[in-house]
């Protein structure tokens, strides 16, 4: 059986149980996030892929969050999360559309922190590629060497220690080469400013390691985040992804005004985009309802694909980059 079924089935069977024992302190939280733009999709090498303009998906879900005190200190929590690519009409993830689960997780929250198992966004994104990942376009969140979630994973998250705090993940099989995954980060808060550290170390066959910074300042109605990536392994190939050496470098900065919120990110990504420019504005509409147009730049291949599809290595060739203009909506619910 699929270990995301199996993953999936085990939140539901867990938080069932106590239910059944007493089901009126048992807390289910329901949501749901529908998102879909229109795209004018221009890479730079037509000979691969030729312009398009079409529907995209961008990253809808819906799923649930519960909660069952154990006792004084201790709760038992959950969370099971869909994706829905409204522009294919599936069940899937608009970017890996092998995938069906976005969230599967289960496990414990106390005084000691938070301990998890299952499929999770994963600590190092948390604390070092989230403060620039502020887009609302199918294209926002490229700009890093890491992965976003995955399964099969166990994480322990600190409580705040004087705005000190520090978050652990192993997961199985989902490094490097079929390896295992170690995720290590540090973060301390004072104010409204937010410093990260971290490592991400994937090992494999070519001893592969991403260590990040990051910072997030907020003044007023201003937003600012920067990252600072670098991958450190064994390859020695300047044109190779993971090469020794090589950096992932983001600039972000968001102003709101009103119910506009204008965003702006500058990014270097060495073997994974190269030059990266994103901008665009968000109008919060009323408190569901969000519209957005963006504009996003690649040097290099890294997010633009093929209409509506989209999978990790389904690039057929080199597309040299490219530019799209996108204008979406977001409704909450």
């Amino acid at each position: 059986m699929n270990r995301k079924i199996l993953i999936a089935s085990s939140v539901a069977a867990a938080l069932a149980v106590p239910a059944m024992a007493q089901a009126g302190e048992l807390n289910f939280d329901f949501y749901g996030s529908a998102r879909v733009q229109v795209e004018s999709v221009r890479p730079d090498n037509r000979d691969q892929l030729d312009s398009y303009t079409g529907v995209r998906d961008a990253y809808s879900r819906i799923g649930f969050n519960a909660d069952y005190p154990l006792m004084e200190g201790l709760t038992l929590i959950g969370q099971l999360e869909l994706p829905l690519d409204l522009a294919n009409k599936a069940v899937q993830d608009p970017w890996d559309q092998t995938q069906d689960v976005r969230v599967a997780q289960i496990g414990v929250q106390g005084e000691m922190g938070t301990f998890l198992y299952g499929q999770m966004w994963l600590p190092y994104y948390n604390a070092i590629a989230y403060p620039v990942d502020m887009f609302s376009s199918y294209y926002s969140g490229f700009a890093t060497y890491t992965a976003f979630r995955r399964g099969d994973t166990i994480s322990y998250y600190s409580p705040d220690m004087n705005g000190l705090s520090f978050a652990f993940a192993w997961s199985e099989d989902n490094g490097a080469d079929g390896d295992n995954r170690v995720q290590l980060t540090g973060s301390y808060s004072f104010g409204d400013t937010t410093l990260s550290i971290g490592m991400d170390e994937l090992n494999g066959n070519d001893n592969m390691r991403i260590v990040g910074v990051s910072a997030a300042h907020s003044m007023g109605n201003l937003y600012l985040g920067a990252k600072l990536e670098r991958f450190y392994s064994d390859i020695n190939d300047d044109d190779a992804y993971g090469n020794d050496g090589d950096m992932a470098m983001n600039v972000y900065a968001g102003y709101t005004l009103g119910k506009n919120t204008f965003k702006l990110m500058v990014a270097e990504v060495d073997n994974y985009g190269e030059t990266i420019v994103h901008a665009g504005v968000d109008h919060q509409f009323n408190p569901s309802l969000k519209f957005f147009a963006e504009y996003y730049f690649e040097q290099e291949t890294a997010a633009i694909d093929s209409k509506r599809g989209a999978n990790p290595g389904d690039i057929s060739g080199d597309y040299s980059g490219g530019q799209v203009f996108a204008a979406g909506m977001r409704f909450d619910f």
